[in-house]
């Protein structure tokens, strides 16, 4: 299975970038399923029902999300009929939506798994113990033929130690929150892949998506003068390639960067 997984889309540069790169990425890597981190679509904060049909449109199956996922409220009673978008798993009962999903492919069923670190982060249930129960209930290579699992942390170590902890249980586990994207592109002894952080859709002549202006100020003056906005230059969609084989382990992982200011990478075939 051909599985494509995007960072952060971050306002309407990143959203363009999407627009502009994803149909030719599909067919070139003969993709079976494309997930996209959308907490950032809506001018840098959350997601909207608008957008999220956008990308459906688009040719994105899955969105998921992270810190931002409830910053636009009309998210709230549309996330509860729309099984496509997913918030983080270790939300308390009772929050809206839900934190993973299992969803169907012509090349095969795909469990995609949604959790927030909580190391700098929102004090939230246990990632762990969330994506635990999530993988208990749907095994890999039995529940599923594919498992994607997206940690929205700040802290790398608690991210590579999802990856190690989900190894031989996922295909995948990639990080998001960051808007960086690393170069620890990796598949662990259990066949699982790993990198640290997907990266961001984004213009990266900015401070993580944003206009550098203001948080350059805020670092240097200790004061805000404004909100931060999205920078509106030439987008780079950033993402994670990855193949899986037999019992939905990994085969390959490749980092995906295409257009705006990065070097460009697109995995060969």
């Amino acid at each position: 299975m051909n599985i494509l997984f995007l960072g952060d889309i971050v306002g309407k540069p990143g959203r363009d970038a999407v627009h502009a790169q994803l149909p030719r990425l599909r067919d070139a890597l003969k993709l079976d399923l494309v997930i996209a981190n959308g907490e950032n679509a809506a001018g840098g904060f959350g997601l909207t029902r608008s957008i999220a049909e956008e990308f459906f449109g688009l040719g994105i199956d899955v969105i998921s999300t992270g810190n931002h996922w409830a910053d636009q409220k009309e998210i709230l009673t549309y996330i509860e009929s729309e099984d496509r978008i997913l918030r983080p798993a270790n939300y308390p009962k009772g929050t809206p939506g839900r934190g993973a999903n299992l969803y169907q492919t012509p090349a095969g069923s795909v469990l995609v798994i949604n959790v927030m670190g909580r190391v700098f982060m929102d004090a939230l249930d246990d990632p762990f113990a969330a994506v635990d129960r999530e993988l208990n209930a749907c095994p890999l290579a039995e529940g599923a033929d594919a498992i994607v699992v997206d940690i929205h942390a700040e802290a790398t170590s608690e991210k590579m130690a999802m990856g190690h902890f989900c190894d031989g249980r996922a295909s995948l586990v990639v990080g998001t929150h960051s808007h960086v994207p690393t170069a620890d592109a990796q598949i662990f002894p259990g066949g699982t892949a790993f990198q640290c952080d997907a990266g961001a859709c984004a213009d990266y002549d900015s401070v993580i998506g944003m206009d550098k202006g203001e948080p350059v100020q805020r670092f240097t003056r200790k004061m805000s003068s404004q909100r931060f906005s999205p920078a509106t230059g030439p987008a780079t969609l950033c993402g994670v390639f990855v193949q899986t084989g037999a019992k939905g382990l990994a085969t390959r992982i490749e980092p995906v960067r295409v257009g705006g200011r990065l070097k460009e990478t697109i995995p060969a075939f």
